[in-house]
């Protein structure tokens, strides 16, 4: 199908409808923060036939695999049979889901098991209906047995955790050491045991690499990549790396010195000290910090000169982690995508260069009322991008919503328009390929093993359908395709 010439349509900061086969998409304009996120699609037609994975039937030729394409200047998957497809996902999709805390109780299966007797049957009804609601992938952290339970067939999107699992076999480490030759024989004995035997699954979409890696600042801390590298052991290969780079650009100690403040008097001597402290604390990246910390590099060169080490180092230990892993799981399963590590935050514009690079898709969390700035900074990569994860709490379903990321909402009315102008912002953009929601059902009050208590569900702990959402979810997703087809590429 052609996408809609749009250039000549009222400006995307107005709240407007999506009318096809005979639905409206926001009936009454909305209150709140999504009042401006909806984009003005006019684009009413007959039904679209899909094929059996829900791709859109559009003379595109299928591989036998999920793939990309690009028409128009607008990204898409296309399905094995050759279907125009978005990958519209639901995470964590289990009979098992979420223990109390660290007992054994999982209130989920046993309220499922009362309700169905059995997982087997569980896995029916729940793909049936992940498939009424128009839904197409199997998310991260799924049964992936539920992709071919029901009715429909859906996409599955496993996750290999390469970095993870390698962070978990070296404790000292908070990301893992790609210098280290253990790395690279880790992880590709890992993606010989996680990816070879899904290499002729026409059903899997794609392999994500690792969950919320730590990049640079965020929530968690203000650590650099390069100061946990200079604190490692002193014979771990990424801390010997890491002052290598320091040393081949300054030349002279002190010259580093000068701006790094060290107590060491050599280059022999830093390699030795147990623990380097960053002379500067800086701002997570994103676009007001970013500007305030432009500010302060100008105000002072030694700042400038610690930033631009920090970000020189961590670009290439990207570069070296993306390229290591797609290579790692494309020797185990050459006939699907890698579609990245899930970006729990959007890290410095050397990582994502670096991503782009390597990947088929670059995924990432997002979890604003308006996910569309940040689609453009991964969309600068010039590669398609998944939202993988992305979510509304509704203060009305009885949870605390103490712990776990995303806005809260009075109302699962509020959560249903905040999907809405969520989703309908992501689909204007021609980049975007697909959007995951976190997650199938509602956490325990008393917390997950994280101590998470919150409505993420499409389901009640109890196994109750959220209507409000779940209907306004089937109506966008059956929408998606039309309103993704009218996505402007920015050239345009």
């Amino acid at each position: 199908m052609r996408p809609l010439d749009c250039r000549n349509l009222l400006p995307v900061a107005l709240l407007v409808r999506e009318l096809l086969d005979g639905i409206e998409i926001g009936q009454e304009p909305q209150a709140g923060p999504c009042d401006e996120l909806q984009i003005l699609v006019c684009c009413r037609g007959p039904q679209l036939q899909r094929t059996k994975w829900g791709g859109v039937v559009d003379g595109l030729s299928g591989s036998g695999f999920f793939r990309i394409a690009e028409h128009n200047g607008v990204f898409w998957l296309v399905d094995p049979d050759g279907g125009r497809f978005l990958s519209k996902g639901v995470n964590t999709i289990r009979f098992d889901q979420d223990h109390v805390g660290q007992t054994d109780r999982v209130p989920y299966a046993k309220a499922c098991t009362a309700k169905y007797g059995s997982s087997h049957i569980w896995r029916a009804a729940a793909s049936d209906r992940l498939a009424g609601w128009k839904f197409n992938t199997v998310g991260c952290w799924s049964d992936e047995l539920v992709a071919s339970a029901g009715s429909r067939l859906l996409a599955t999107t496993p996750i290999a955790e390469l970095g993870a699992s390698f962070r978990l076999h070296r404790r000292d480490q908070v990301f893992p050491d790609v210098y280290d030759p253990e790395f690279s024989a880790h992880i590709r004995v890992s993606a010989e045991q996680r990816c070879k035997h899904r290499r002729n699954d026409p059903g899997l979409l794609g392999t994500f690499i690792d969950n919320e890696l730590y990049w640079s600042p965020d929530w968690r801390g203000t650590d650099e990549l390069l100061t946990l590298f200079l604190n490692l052991p002193s014979h771990r290969p990424g801390k010997i790396a890491a002052i290598s780079g320091l040393q081949a650009h300054y030349r002279e100690f002190a010259q580093f010195n000068a701006v790094w403040r060290t107590k060491a008097r050599s280059w022999e001597e830093l390699g030795r000290i147990e623990h380097i402290v960053a002379p500067f604390v800086r701002l997570r990246p994103g676009v007001l910090n970013d500007a305030l910390e432009t500010r302060a590099n100008l105000a002072d060169s030694a700042r400038e000169a610690f930033s631009a080490d920090c970000d020189a180092f961590v670009a290439v230990v990207a570069d070296k982690y993306f390229e290591l892993c797609v290579s790692a799981i494309k020797a185990a399963d050459p006939n699907h995508l890698v579609l990245g590590s899930r970006f729990g935050y959007q890290p410095l514009s050397g990582v994502i260069a670096a991503a782009g690079r390597h990947l088929d898709v670059v995924s990432f969390n997002c979890y604003d009322f308006d996910p569309g700035p940040v689609i453009d900074a991964y969309a600068a990569t010039g590669k398609p991008c998944l939202i993988s994860e992305f979510s509304f709490r509704g203060d009305d379903a009885g949870l605390p919503n103490s712990r776990g990321a995303g806005p809260r909402l009075p109302t699962q009315t509020e959560r249903a328009r905040a999907f809405e102008g969520y989703v309908v912002a992501a689909l204007s953009k021609p980049n975007l390929v697909g959007y995951h929601w976190f997650e199938h059902a509602d956490q325990p009050a008393e917390g997950r093993f994280d101590g998470e208590d919150s409505n993420f569900g499409v389901v009640t702990i109890g196994d109750e359908v959220y209507d409000a959402v779940t209907q306004m979810m089937t109506k966008v997703n059956a929408a998606a395709e039309r309103i993704h087809a009218a996505a402007v590429p920015a050239a345009l």
